[in-house]
């Protein structure tokens, strides 16, 4: 008996076909917060395009200190966080074993990181510690609405929304700082955006700041450029250099996620693609091991010659990327510079080329470039674009550039709790430091600290730990409880 595709065909255009297009007739921003792709939103904008600033909300308790996209959202928002609750065990644990204490009791913390679930259980941990929250997004693209209303219903002061505009961007920043009776003492930073904005806007807030706290490689230079400039008045700590945000936020985060961000927005098939990740450090480590394992041929693009003789160890060939930029199917970025993917370099790509950063910032890859009349931008889904060429070439950009895997998809919630762990010790350390111990300086975390962090993990493997003898300690010259590594490791 034959099949009959003729019946099929017709139960197929009895669905509209407008819905699938839709985005394609709105502007960038507004359909780059639909959420049929990433960061397992629940999300949907659709039927709702006022902007967040127009809206007048207010949460069950009769409060409207914040601004996030639907505050009617906030029950979805808390499932998703107690999800993420359950691979955040250390941080609980922290949380219930410091909560009788509260050593962040009179704590005016304001935040800018990536609104998700996992920076949820994050901020609820400070508030139980007894701190004060006004939190801001530091991607425009990372904030999972619903659990933005889930913070806002619990009473934290949260300004942000997927999709936000450049100028909602820094709006949202300055409504956590410029309040009416309340001023900062701390900032939790990721990316020097914050920090930057109360400095140039807000100097004497930020004389009065008693520390801060960093986790991203732009954000640390940043800090590092003020203190070498001896503009930093206050003292701060460079997270993103501890060993447990390094090896595991940058190197095991980005080994899975990479592939989940790809994987999502153009439903590539990496065996026997040929894919050069510019920089080798740990976030290009963990990039080359994920593609490699998958049979892609990858190329690495260094400055740095430690990191580009492991690249050589490792089974990569290092190259310049003008040398194989006709050729590779995939370029992704995660240096933490500017420029390294320029306008020349998107002329001679091949037709389809994928292209995608992973680093922080979103000046690796020159897209300003790209914004000119003879160039046509073609939104195809969520956070992927088309740029066509005059000759019918295309180029696959996703997120505009920005950080892809916050951006276009999620993150593994056991890595975030190891970086969330780090990231609340170090708020404790430098608001209960005793007068002197920091001056006007960046700052590593403690050794100490770090392997603090490590040993609030390993019970979710059920690993036991040797103990060192008396006499093995006296021979290794080290105290039995640690620290166990050398401040420069």
């Amino acid at each position: 008996q034959q099949i009959q595709f003729a019946d099929d065909m017709q139960e197929f255009t009895k669905f509209p076909t407008k819905t699938g297009r839709r985005s394609l007739s709105r502007s960038i921003s507004q359909s780059s917060t639909d959420s049929y792709s990433s960061a397992a939103s629940y999300t949907d904008s659709s039927d709702d395009e006022v902007s967040p600033r127009e809206k007048q909300q207010t949460n069950s308790k009769g409060s409207s200190n914040f601004c996030v996209k639907n505050i009617k959202q906030a029950e979805f928002g808390r499932r998703e966080i107690e999800i993420a609750e359950q691979d955040m065990s250390a941080l609980i644990s922290l949380r219930k074993r410091a909560q009788g204490e509260k050593p962040l009791a009179g704590a005016k913390i304001v935040g800018c990181t990536h609104i998700t679930a996992q920076t949820a259980v994050l901020i609820e941990t400070l508030c139980a510690l007894g701190a004060q929250c006004r939190w801001s997004a530091c991607n425009i693209y990372s904030t999972q609405n619903e659990v933005a209303a889930a913070l806002a219903e619990a009473g934290v002061a949260v300004f942000a929304w997927k999709g936000e505009s450049e100028d909602d961007f820094w709006w949202c920043i300055d409504r956590c700082v410029n309040v009416d009776g309340w001023q900062a003492n701390m900032i939790l930073d990721d990316g020097g955006d914050l920090t930057h904005w109360v400095y140039k806007k807000y100097p004497s807030v930020f004389k009065k700041i008693r520390g801060i706290v960093e986790e991203s490689v732009t954000g640390v230079h940043r800090l590092y450029q003020l203190s070498k400039a001896g503009k930093l008045c206050v003292p701060a700590m460079n997270v993103n250099d501890s060993v447990t945000k390094q090896k595991f936020d940058n190197l095991y985060c980005c080994r899975e996620s990479i592939l989940d961000g790809l994987k999502r927005t153009t439903d590539v098939m990496f065996g026997g693609k040929q894919v050069v990740v510019c920089g080798y450090g740990e976030v290009g480590k963990g990039c080359c091991a994920a593609l490699k394992a998958l049979g892609a041929i990858v190329y690495v693009t260094e400055i740095d010659p430690i990191c580009a003789l492991q690249a050589c160890m490792d089974g990569f060939r290092v190259v310049k990327l003008s040398e194989v930029i006709r050729q590779v199917d995939v370029v992704i970025t995660c240096t933490g510079n500017k420029n390294v993917v320029t306008r020349e370099h998107l002329d001679r790509m091949k037709n389809s080329c994928i292209v995608c950063n992973m680093g922080h910032s979103n000046t690796e890859i020159d897209v300003t470039s790209l914004r000119t009349p003879e160039l046509t931008w073609e939104r195809v889904r969520s956070q992927v674009d088309h740029v066509i060429w005059p000759d019918g070439k295309r180029v696959v950009l996703l997120a505009e550039g920005r950080l892809l895997n916050l951006s276009c998809s999620t993150v593994p919630t056991f890595v975030l709790s190891i970086t969330a762990t780090t990231q609340a010790l170090a708020l404790i350390e430098l608001y209960n430091a005793p007068e002197g111990r920091y001056k006007q300086d960046v700052y590593l975390l403690p050794k100490k600290m770090d392997e603090y962090v490590a040993s609030l993990h390993l019970p979710s493997f059920d690993a036991h730990l040797t103990e060192l003898s008396d006499d093995q300690a006296k021979y290794l010259g080290l105290n039995k409880n640690g620290p166990f590594k050398p401040n420069y490791y």
